[in-house]
């Protein structure tokens, strides 16, 4: 039973230095003023904020995120009735039940 358990920790230990251990980084820092952060604000940029202008920030790109949600429906719903409409003259043009 000893033996067993030894071959299982063995395969375990190998699985985790192949498959796990390339993708794991150690990052060890330290940071003396914790009062600012780096918010990316696309594009690869990143800016310097305080905490609260890093919330105001959060704030308004949930909102623009929220705006281009609601417009992304409306458009798909467009779509969604143009299709039905033409689906619609396809079945008026061939004679077909609905």
């Amino acid at each position: 039973m000893d033996r067993v358990r030894q071959e299982k920790v063995q395969r375990f230990e190998e699985f985790v230095d192949r498959r796990l251990n390339p993708d794991l980084v150690k990052a060890i820092a330290q940071s003396p003023d914790t009062s600012r952060i780096f918010v990316d604000v696309g594009l690869g940029f990143h800016v310097k904020f305080t905490w609260s202008e890093a919330l105001k920030n959060i704030s308004i790109r949930e909102e623009k995120l929220a705006k281009e949600i609601e417009e992304g429906t409306q458009s798909m719903a467009s779509i969604k009735a143009h299709i039905k409409l033409v689906l619609e003259g396809i079945r008026e043009l061939l004679n077909l039940p609905d």
